[in-house]
Parts: C-alpha cells; sequence; structure tokens
C-alpha cells in the first residue's frame, strides 16, 4: 500500500511524531492561565529539543517563540493552551507549536492571515517576533470565537544543514492528544506521501494508556506492511492483529491526479472530504481490526478543488461543522487541526485529527 519514496509520521524513522520504544508521545497539551504555566510550556519545548539533540541556539529560538505566545495569551486571551509538538523527517525535523484560545478574537476576522503584521503587531515583537523566527506561519481569528495559531520551525540535521523544510504537492498535519492523566495515548496516525499521492492512517486502539498504544502501534506496522488497495490491505492485515491488541483503523488514499479519495475503515475512525461547496462523510464500517471486522470495503469519493481530507479518531465529535468559518480552510492544516479541537474534542478520551489539502 505505501509508495517507495514516502514521508510517514509515527513509529519510523522517518517519523513525524514523536515515539518511545515504538510507540506514539503525543502533543504535549499545557494549559495557559498565567507565568507559571508559560514557565512549564517552555520547559516542555526545551526537553523536546534535547530529545532531538538540537544545539543551543535552536532551543533558544523554540524558547522564545513559546515564550511569546503563552505571554500573549495570558495577556489578552481566555481558556489559551499551547499545543507542543515535533514531526521527523529524513534531514531534520518541524518543531510545532500551536496556539489555541477561545476569544475575545482578532479584528479582521474570518480569514486566513499569513502575516503578523496583518493584525497590528509591532516590529520585532509580539506576533512579529514570532512569525521572525518561524519558517510557517499562520493563524485564524473570529470575534467572540477566538483565535488559533501556528508556528512552525524547520531545522536541519547537522550532517544535511543545508536541507529545506520538505515541500510536496500536499499540507498536512496531525494533532495526537492524550486524555486527561494519561501520557500516552491509545490513537495513532500515520501519513505517506509519494508524488502525486497520499495515504493516511488513523488507529485508535482499545483500551487506555500502554495498552491502547500498543494496539495502535500495531494496527499501523500490519497495515503499513500491506500492498493494494485500502480495504485489500485492511483485510491481509486483520488476521495479524490479537486481541486484546485490536483497533479501530482508517485508511485513505488521495489521488491528486485522479482527483480522488478511496476509503475504507473498521470502528470509531471517520472524516470529511469538505469545502465551501462539499460536505461528504468517510464512514468506517463497524467492529475492530484484530476482533470483527466485516464489509472492509473501499469506497471511491470525489476530491473536488479546494476541498480538504480530515479523518479523526472518536475523540472528536463526529457532528463538527466549519460552515461558518470556510475562511479556515485557506490556513495551515495544523490551524485547522486545531480549531476542531478546540470546540469538539469529547471530554475524557484521546484524539487525533489529520488534515490534508493540496500544496
Amino acid at each position: 500500500m505505501w509508495p517507495s519514496r514516502s514521508v510517514r509520521c509515527n513509529l519510523t524513522s522517518h517519523s513525524h511524531g514523536r515515539k518511545c520504544g515504538g510507540h506514539v508521545i503525543p502533543h504535549v497539551d499545557v494549559r495557559i492561565s498565567g507565568p507559571s504555566q508559560i514557565v512549564e510550556a517552555r520547559h516542555a519545548a526545551l526537553r523536546l529539543g534535547l530529545e532531538r539533540e538540537l544545539d543551543d541556539s535552536t532551543r533558544g529560538r523554540i524558547a522564545v517563540i513559546v515564550t511569546e505566545l503563552g505571554t500573549n495569551l495570558v495577556r489578552h486571551a481566555t481558556g489559551g493552551r499551547l499545543l507542543i509538538g515535533c514531526h521527523a523527517h529524513d534531514h531534520g525535523c518541524e518543531l510545532e507549536v500551536i496556539s489555541i484560545d477561545s476569544g475575545p478574537g482578532i479584528p479582521g476576522h474570518n480569514r486566513c492571515i499569513q502575516h503578523a503584521q496583518a493584525v497590528g503587531a509591532k516590529p520585532a515583537t509580539g506576533l512579529s517576533n514570532v512569525q521572525r523566527l518561524s519558517t510557517d506561519f499562520s493563524m485564524f481569528s473570529v470575534v467572540g470565537r477566538g483565535t488559533v495559531l501556528l508556528s512552525r520551525a524547520w531545522v536541519p540535521k547537522p550532517s544535511s544543514p543545508a536541507a529545506a523544510s520538505p515541500r510536496t504537492h500536499f499540507e498536512h498535519s496531525g494533532i495526537c492528544l492524550a486524555s486527561s492523566g494519561e501520557s500516552m495515548s491509545s490513537d495513532a496516525w500515520d501519513i505517506r506521501i509519494e508524488k502525486d499521492s497520499a495515504t493516511i492512517v488513523v488507529a485508535d486502539g482499545v483500551g487506555h494508556g500502554l495498552q491502547g498504544a500498543d494496539a495502535s502501534a500495531t494496527v499501523l506496522e500490519a497495515v503499513g506492511e500491506e500492498h493494494g488497495s485500502p480495504g485489500a490491505a485492511l483485510g491481509r492485515a486483520h488476521p495479524y492483529m490479537k486481541f486484546p491488541r485490536d483497533a479501530a483503523v482508517a485508511v485513505a488514499e488521495i489521488d491528486a491526479r485522479s482527483r480522488t479519495v478511496v476509503f475504507a475503515g473498521a470502528g470509531n475512525i471517520t472524516g470529511r472530504i469538505i469545502s465551501s461547496t462539499v460536505d461528504n462523510p468517510l464512514i468506517s464500517q463497524p467492529g475492530t481490526l484484530g476482533a470483527q471486522a466485516h464489509e472492509l470495503r473501499d469506497i471511491t469519493h470525489a476530491w473536488p478543488e479546494r476541498s480538504i481530507v480530515v479523518l479523526h479518531s472518536d475523540g472528536l465529535q463526529s457532528q463538527w461543522s466549519l460552515s461558518d468559518v470556510m475562511g479556515l480552510l485557506q490556513c495551515d492544516p495544523a490551524v485547522i487541526a486545531g480549531w476542531l479541537i478546540r470546540d469538539y474534542t469529547r471530554g475524557g478520551d484521546d484524539v487525533s485529527v489529520v488534515v490534508l489539502k493540496r500544496g
């Protein structure tokens, strides 16, 4: 199923997400209400930099981004939080900080802002400083609803100092968060990108903590080793899964040339193909891989221009809507995923959201 040249997330040396013993380490999620939480978030970012063996200059850069965004939340927002993660590539990694709040929002709403100057920040201070330190900067805000902002910094490996941030025909991002009190998530996600195609897998292992993480890691590895269409790959992987390592899993294969999405899934992984004119659901069949899964068939959907693909676990409510914030679709996929997580996360469960759009 996987193409020979790929960009992967989770579970391998090409992993976009951090891993520990084969398990996905979720984004760090720090609720920001005062200066002490800013310090907590900065320490989390510095620990991540040490894990990636980043130099002092790079760790300092990320610490400044976290401090600026945390300070902005304390001074100007309610319900603030910072999500901090790392996406690894063959020649480097992308450190990602996503700032989320529930208001008051920034005037000039319902449009994707790519430049901090557009919201009145002074040069070399505040959001402009964050943008200066970022490889990618994207923000969406609605007065009365709040703001989601992405700062992403590309860091090449010392062995490839001139390597540029990966750019393909697809933009994508995935956010995985553990449920409250857990350091591991039962969810996992994986993406592989070829020249004109991309394949997304999202899994939700049965159970919580280590048991669920084991199940999701096992199912992603089993599905990733199979070939053929999504339904065929799931069908062949099913016998290799053994209870209690069973999991809900779905696969979406996106082809930019034929403008199609081929989808198959078992269990509680769902999604959408969505644009200003299209809202097509991606619905899995009942069951779980490794226990009971029937009708693992492919369903082909059109993938219209300017539409995005969203896959998510049941930690996100299925009845979400972006109909009143269509300008959000112009933003980086991480901003879209953050907006969905802020407004539609279920309480007490892990959540994973993967968003893909044309590059």
